[in-house]
Parts: structure tokens; C-alpha cells; sequence
């Protein structure tokens, strides 16, 4: 998560599959749309964003699934994350969505406000799908006005990724409860010492400026839009930009031409914001040693983090609703299906699947630790309402930030866009 559109690069990153691969993911059951057969069978399509492993690790479960029921066939799909929802809106617009799908938290009240999503209550009253044997204030994260419309497949928190040796060699330590003074100073200090800039970009990430927000008595969102103002994100927006003219952040034009690698493993930077569990992602790249470290504070204590999820959710339109909620349930509760999957999706969500699993590699067991320490420290709260359209605000803030970094705009100017851009998106 650094400068621009950081936040959905490294989602790509870390969720993406090349535009060559999309027509190579493996597909069980029959083609053709979903249906009923003449035996009986029922076939139901699920899709995802994702990459080819996780597509190998999905399909890999499916075939479980399919062998404890027989009689329903799933007929998969994914694409990367932005073709993904171009490809879900085009669908979603002409009344043919998946009957199950990938979701994330942004999206849920835009599509149940279209009549898209499924209330899965229904069929947890029916007893085709438990709410029981989650780990704690996951699975509020699908619910919007009383209605579950998604279930958590893993979960995540924001975190700070280091490059261990960088802060070590410039003798920085974070540690639990440092303010934001104290990160500004590290990052001066880590820049002074090594000469390298001690964060990527950390302005342009929506949902860190969430966790500052929070730690400040607003939020991000409200229920029916902004939860700040002009003048909150003026100061924001001015401070990074005058600590990326000041060196002391990556720049711009140097973050894009690492991409597709993150700053950290290119070694032009030595920390950036993001979910805990990108984290396998650095190790993957670079060649040093990585590390999460403590997200800064206003007050000592309250960091405003909260637990995100990916989650599966399922089209109201779906005509085979009992067999879609019979899938989830087995997705997200078989022990097996979580040693498949690992951390793929975030530390997972249900107790039985985080019981079954057992991290093998150091990443994995310290995205777990991290989690685990946070949740001990107390200070995770319940996530902020997303409204209808925050999705879109999301992608106007990363694409502005980035211009404004790059001195394309200046700061007052991109502050006026960004909120003329996301409340057209809230009247929509």
C-alpha cells in the first residue's frame, strides 16, 4: 500500500491473474449455465478474483465438495480484481450474475441496494448454513441493515510491513503504542541513516487514513457517505506531499516504475502500509528480511483497527438456493478445505478451518501472531459502514492521491475532486 493506487496494485499483486491466464482457469462440473439436469443434478457457478494458485487451491476444494454431494456440480470462474467486477456489473446489470461469489465489504451495500445480494439469513434458519464456530466479530463484517450478505472466508488487519534489516541498520525499533510523532520520526531517521526513504506512501492508502480517522473519532465512511471533511484531508494530503518533496517518501515516479514489485523489495523504500496477509508477498519478492510492525497511534493505545474479510456471498436471482448455501457452509467450515487453502484468503475465518490449518512457513506464522497479538491488546473495533458507491470513492482516492504526488495537481484541487467524485458515486 503505497503511493496512488498502491492499495489495488497490491491487491492485484497479491490476488491477480494475468489477462493470458484467464481463460486457463480449471472448471469442475458441466459448461454452459447453471441448472438443473435430468438425474436431478444441480450445477451452480462461482466466481472469485484471484490468481492461478488460488484458483488451484478453490478448485482443489470444489472436488471435495463435489464428492460429498454428488449431485451438485460447480462450474468456476475468476479473473483479476478489476476485470472481476467490470465483469460482475456487466452480469450483475443483465440479471445473470454467479450464483455464488467473492465479495468484500465495499460492495455489499451497492449490490443489495440493486436487489443483487441473497439475505442468507433464510437459509440459515433453514439449517443449510451455520453462523456458529467463528472466531470472534467475523462474521459482522457481512452484515448490513440486518441482513447477511456475505460469510467470512478469512480475515485481515492492516499492519506495517518493514524491511527488517533497513530499520535495524538505521537502529529505529517500532514498538506497541507509538504515536504518529514517532513514526514520522522513524521514517526521518530510517532515511537519514540508510538513505533510503522510509515509506513507500502512506497518504494515499483509503484504508489507513480510516484507522487515523478512527483514532480521531471519525471515520472513513458513515452509513450514507463521508465521515470527514475538507480540512481533515487537506492536513493529510499536505503532510505526505511535503515529506515525499522532502525525500523522506518514495518517489512517485520511481514507485511506478517498480511496479509490479513494491518499493520495499526494490529496495526504495523500507516500510509500507498494508493487510497482514500480503505479507507472503515481500518475502516472494525481495531478498531481505520482512517483518510487521505495530500500526501508529494518536493516543498511545487505539490503533482503530478492525477485522476486513473476503467473504462468499450468493445472488438473490439464484435458483438453486439451498445448494448454493450448502456449498458456502462446506467452504467455509470444512476443516479440509482450510488446510487447502491456508492463509490464501486472510488468517481464516471459522474455528474449525484456523484449528485444522497449521502454518508451516514464518510468514504464515506471523501473520497468525500478529492477529492474535492484536486481538490480545484489545484494541479492534467493529468495522466502519461502507455506503453505496464506496467502492467507487475507494478507487477516486488512490487515483487522486497519486496525481496529487506526482504534482499533477495541487492539494487543494485534488481534496475538491475527491469529493466531487464520491458524492456523485453516493447519489448514484
Amino acid at each position: 500500500m503505497r503511493t496512488g493506487n498502491v492499495e489495488r496494485r497490491t491487491i492485484l499483486k497479491a490476488a491477480g491473474a494475468s489477462v493470458a491466464t484467464l481463460g486457463l482457469a480449471a472448471t469442475t462440473g458441466c459448461g454452459g449455465d447453471g441448472g438443473t439436469s435430468a438425474d436431478g443434478t444441480v450445477t451452480i457457478r462461482y466466481s472469485w478474483w484471484g490468481a492461478d494458485e488460488r484458483a488451484k487451491r478453490i478448485n482443489e476444494s470444489i472436488r471435495l465438495f463435489e464428492k460429498k454431494y454428488p449431485k451438485i456440480k460447480v462450474r468456476t470462474d475468476f479473473q483479476d480484481y478489476a476485470a472481476f467486477w467490470e465483469k460482475f456489473q456487466t452480469q450483475a446489470a443483465g440479471g445473470n450474475p454467479p450464483d455464488v461469489f467473492q465479495n468484500a465489504v465495499g460492495f455489499l451495500r451497492k449490490y443489495d441496494k440493486r436487489g443483487i445480494l441473497l439475505d442468507l439469513k433464510s437459509q440459515v434458519e433453514a439449517g443449510r448454513l451455520s453462523l456458529d464456530g467463528f472466531r470472534a466479530g467475523v462474521t459482522s463484517v457481512g452484515e448490513v441493515d440486518g441482513k447477511q450478505l456475505g460469510i467470512p472466508v478469512g480475515s485481515n488487519t492492516m499492519a506495517l510491513v518493514i524491511d527488517k534489516k533497513v530499520f535495524e541498520k538505521a537502529g529505529v525499533r517500532p514498538e506497541n503504542g507509538w504515536t504518529w510523532d514517532d513514526y514520522f520520526k522513524a521514517l526521518k531517521t530510517v532515511h537519514d541513516r540508510t538513505q533510503v526513504p522510509g515509506d513507500t506512501g502512506y497518504f494515499g492508502i483509503m484504508y489507513l487514513y480510516d484507522l487515523y480517522l478512527r483514532q480521531n473519532g471519525k471515520a472513513f465512511f458513515t452509513k450514507d457517505g463521508l465521515g470527514f471533511d475538507r480540512a481533515d484531508l487537506t492536513e493529510w494530503w499536505q503532510d505526505g506531499y511535503s515529506r515525499v518533496r522532502a525525500g523522506i517518501i518514495t518517489d512517485p515516479e520511481v514507485v511506478a516504475q517498480d511496479r509490479p514489485k513494491s518499493s520495499v523489495t526494490a529496495r526504495h523504500g523500507a516500510s509500507e502500509f498494508t493487510w497482514d496477509n500480503f505479507t507472503v508477498r515481500y518475502t516472494a519478492e525481495g531478498d531481505s528480511e520482512y517483518g510487521l510492525a505495530p500500526v501508529p497511534t494518536t493516543d498511545g493505545k487505539n490503533t482503530g483497527q478492525y477485522l476486513a474479510s473476503l467473504m462468499l456471498s450468493a445472488s438473490a436471482r439464484t435458483e438453486h438456493p439451498g445448494e448454493v448455501a450448502r456449498f458456502i457452509d462446506f467452504m467455509v467450515h470444512d476443516p479440509e478445505v482450510g488446510r487447502i487453502m491456508g492463509y490464501d484468503r486472510g488468517v481464516l475465518a471459522s474455528t474449525g478451518q484456523y484449528e485444522a490449518y497449521e502454518p508451516s512457513g514464518e510468514v504464515d506464522k506471523e501473520i497468525a501472531r500478529y492477529e492474535e497479538d492484536t486481538a490480545k491488546a484489545g484494541v479492534l473495533g467493529t468495522i466502519t459502514p461502507h455506503p453505496s458507491g464506496a467502492d467507487t470513492a475507494e478507487a477516486a482516492f488512490l487515483r487522486i492521491a497519486g496525481d496529487m504526488s506526482l504534482g499533477k495537481t495541487k492539494v487543494a484541487d485534488a481534496v475538491k475532486q475527491f469529493f466531487d467524485e464520491s458524492e456523485a458515486a453516493f447519489r448514484a
